[in-house]
């Protein structure tokens, strides 16, 4: 049998930790999952003790977990879906905890910080990207209209059809 994924090899050390993890996906002993991000797929199996082992490429996935922007999103048989995005919801991989392991308490703080300081920078510019966008798309260029302006359409279009149907109200007492 080949050698097991790297991914795999972190998933299955992060189960190990959790044995009500291992607990809930034991009953699905011998089901393909398969993972997709971007190009990436791989396929797994979920062995009799709740771990997840290698699968031929040609085996039919009965669930699937697709990398979306802010969760993943499972599809596939039930229960076992439900069970995997339970897993995905819960389960969390302390990561200073472990890299503590290889560069000791302090690095792995600092590099752990530094992880979510990039992260956070990334969101930032992420929204303040979008932000400038839209002002851009609204104020300079008239694409999109704000908020306000479109609650005073608004406004405007429900007095013309007020005093349209005060029109037609008096029309039909002349008639």
């Amino acid at each position: 049998m080949p050698a097991a994924h790297p991914i795999l090899v972190l998933v299955n050390r992060l189960l190990e930790k959790e044995p009500w993890a291992r607990e809930r996906l034991a009953p699905f002993a011998g089901a393909i999952v398969e993972a997709r991000g971007g190009p990436f797929a791989l396929r797994s199996a979920i062995a009799s003790s709740g771990l997840f082992e290698s699968a031929p490429a040609d085996a039919v996935p009965a669930a699937v977990i697709g990398a979306r922007p802010g969760a993943p999103v499972v599809t596939g048989q039930e229960p076992l879906a439900e069970t995997l995005r339970f897993l995905l919801q819960h389960l969390r991989w302390d990561a200073e905890e472990d890299l503590s392991r290889f560069v000791g308490d302090i690095a792995a703080r600092r590099l752990v910080q530094a992880g979510r300081d990039f992260l956070a920078w990334q969101r930032d510019a992420g929204a303040r990207l979008a932000e400038s966008a839209v002002t851009y798309l609204a104020r300079d260029n008239g694409l999109l209209v704000t908020r306000p302006e479109l609650g005073a359409l608004s406004e405007r279009v429900q007095a013309l059809q007020d005093a349209i149907e005060a029109l037609e109200r008096r029309t039909r007492a002349l008639g």
